[in-house]
């Protein structure tokens, strides 16, 4: 009788998303308060478990220490790529044609002859709502270990490209770093300095709205793209792939995009002289793939706005403790906004 009831205490104690389990009741909702635990979170298309990132549902499923019984199945019918489980290996096989990307046309074996496209106006591109942005670095300094953007590249949803020139940096170049970026002393010479090139991306990314009242979410501003966007664009309307927390490490370190694309788009990129198109493509294309991602978004609210800080602080710790792990679970949210929502405002 009493291992029954052991057993029972157990199961009720265990978290109905991660599945660990507590000897208390008060020690899950304690967990469950500083999990986030959501809808949005990567989960295992077999057992169900929500994982914090791909990385870690990618452990899960293969290794190094997977679950047996997830391992096995996923090995019939898992897309190594995006980790979802089909219904069949014949459905598996159509899936991984769509999913693995094939590598973007680069042309960077030519570098001095690249189209410069900096004619950068508002109204050319008024139906475009996301862009992806690019640069490459030069160095400079004594060492020439202090980085210059000396080239950038802006490109559509469509994988065109709105923008892409050579810049003249702010301080003299001492180390050009021509085996990866490709760019010669004679590239710069006439290029366009870096203050009028950051104004004219400023204007077109803010479209029109004044860059005072651009909201985090809604507005006429643009939606950009990229690795490593933490620099300059702190006010500005900004996904980055380095920093979305489904992409990162499971030590929650970024990942770098040469690894993102190969795990999750299934090619190479960055290999010899490299193309700022190139990373531009690699960025937007995992981006579009969390937002294709289908989660429940009615009425969903971040567990970091304003109006709904802390979920759980509206209830009575004793109201809690009578929850089960299902309700607690419905009431928990995210604490990063997931690109899923992001396809609403993109329609």
């Amino acid at each position: 009788m009493n291992v029954i009831m052991e057993c029972s205490v157990t199961l009720r104690n265990k978290c109905a998303a991660c599945y660990r389990q507590f000897n208390k009741m008060e020690h899950l909702v304690e967990h469950m308060k500083i999990s986030y635990h959501s809808v949005h979170e990567p989960t295992c298309g077999i057992c169900g478990k929500h994982c914090r990132s791909f990385e870690s549902l990618r452990e899960h499923l293969i290794g190094p220490l997977p679950k047996a019984e997830c391992e096995r199945l996923f090995k019939e019918r898992g897309c190594d790529l995006c980790l979802t489980v089909l219904g069949s290996s014949g459905a598996l096989r159509v899936h991984r044609e769509a999913c693995r990307q094939p590598r973007s046309n680069t042309q960077i074996h030519n570098m001095a002859n690249i189209v410069i496209c900096n004619d950068l106006k508002i109204d050319n591109y008024g139906q475009t709502k996301v862009v992806a942005l690019a640069c490459k670095m030069v160095g400079g300094g004594s060492d020439g270990s202090i980085d210059l953007c000396a080239r950038v590249c802006l490109t559509d949803e469509s994988e065109n490209i709105i923008f892409q020139t050579y810049i003249k940096p702010h301080l003299p170049v001492t180390n050009y770093r021509f085996e990866t970026t490709g760019i010669r002393p004679e590239f710069l010479r006439d290029a366009m300095p870096l203050r009028q090139v950051s104004r004219k991306i400023q204007d077109f990314l803010c479209n029109g709205e004044p860059i005072w009242k651009i909201r985090s979410r809604g507005g006429r501003a643009r939606i950009l793209v990229g690795h490593g966007l933490d620099h300059d664009l702190k006010c500005l309307d900004v996904e980055d792939v380095a920093k979305y927390p489904p992409l990162m490490k499971t030590s929650k370190l970024s990942n770098s995009l040469k690894y993102l694309t190969k795990a999750y788009l299934g090619y190479d990129i960055q290999t010899g002289i490299q193309d700022p198109y190139e990373d531009c493509i690699a960025a937007m294309r995992l981006y579009k793939r969390m937002r294709s991602l289908t989660h429940k978004t009615d009425d969903y609210m971040l567990a970091t706005d304003p109006q709904n800080r802390n979920s759980f602080a509206s209830w009575r710790q004793s109201e809690l403790e009578r929850m089960t792990p299902e309700q607690l679970l419905e009431i928990s949210r995210s604490d990063y906004y997931c690109w899923c929502l992001d396809s609403k405002e993109c329609i």
